[in-house]
């Protein structure tokens, strides 16, 4: 990447009222980088964002599925073909562009895909972290052929997300936590969409993983965890506390007639 050279840092300026228009964002730096048009890579705890004139084209997460991933688990593209184009074009938005150019991909579908793939990971780039991000400033990001998304939609999106998953059930630790199945005597019938995620519940998968094993958006599966441990199907795995020390046992005191016993035993001992 190009790093542009000594980067002017983020100013935040003065405002006419008290109220500061960062208020409420989910990440004041980001908001701070859509009004100033910056354009770069937005790094956080939990994934990436890129931006082009202040607007995210692209996100990243370990969390969630890549493009890729979101265009060739269900026949939409053929495996191989991304691979090649990969090889050719390398970044997956470069990828996506140069399939479609030469006709392998439709317009409709890859902007679906795209979108899907940018929320989803935004979802995950933008949730809670207690390490602080950091912008790098490079000319790469640009705005292309696929669509990009103001700051504001994305955080919007992902609050509205949040909300939604909290309703469904409020524990989040079952959205990275491995899972395991829990069986209700009066368990209800599922759909088969969570049937299918229900039947990836091995006690090692977590919901993330459970998403690209099917191919799907990280946060739908998320939402049918929920649900599944909402009805008391599914629950976090939690590992089995260790046992605690066990303290020594008190010590022998011995006493002067103790000694006196131990001196006659070993000089009847030498005697023999």
């Amino acid at each position: 990447m190009t790093m542009v050279a000594s980067p002017p840092p983020l100013p935040v300026r003065a405002r006419a009222t008290s109220q500061d228009r960062t208020t409420g964002a989910l990440s004041p730096m980001l908001r701070r980088l859509a009004e100033e048009k910056a354009t770069g890579v937005l790094v956080r705890e939990h994934g990436t964002l890129h931006l082009a004139e202040g607007r995210v084209v692209h996100a990243e997460s370990p969390r969630a599925p890549g493009l890729d991933v979101l265009l060739t688990a269900h026949g939409t593209l053929d495996g191989s073909a991304w691979q090649r184009a990969a090889g050719q074009a390398g970044g997956s938005a470069e990828t996506a562009e140069l399939l479609l150019s030469e006709g392998e991909l439709t317009e409709g579908a890859l902007e679906l895909c795209h979108l899907d793939a940018l929320y989803d990971a935004g979802f995950f780039a933008l949730s809670p972290s207690g390490v602080p991000g950091h912008f790098v400033y490079d000319g790469t990001p640009q705005l292309g052929a696929l669509p990009s998304v103001p700051v504001v939609a994305l955080e919007h999106e992902t609050l509205r997300r949040r909300l939604l998953l909290h309703r469904l059930w409020p524990d989040p630790a079952t959205d990275s936590a491995p899972l395991i199945r829990a069986a209700p005597a009066d368990a209800a019938p599922v759909t088969p969409r969570a049937r299918a995620v229900l039947d990836q519940v091995d006690g090692v998968r977590t919901a993330p993983g459970i998403a690209r094993e099917l191919g799907r958006q990280a946060f739908h599966t998320l939402v049918d965890v929920r649900r599944l441990a909402g009805a008391g199907l599914v629950r976090p795995a939690v590992a089995a506390p260790e046992p605690p020390p066990v303290p020594p046992g008190p010590a022998l005191a011995v006493t002067d007639p103790d000694i006196a016993l131990l001196k006659r035993l070993r000089d009847a001992l030498e005697a023999l």
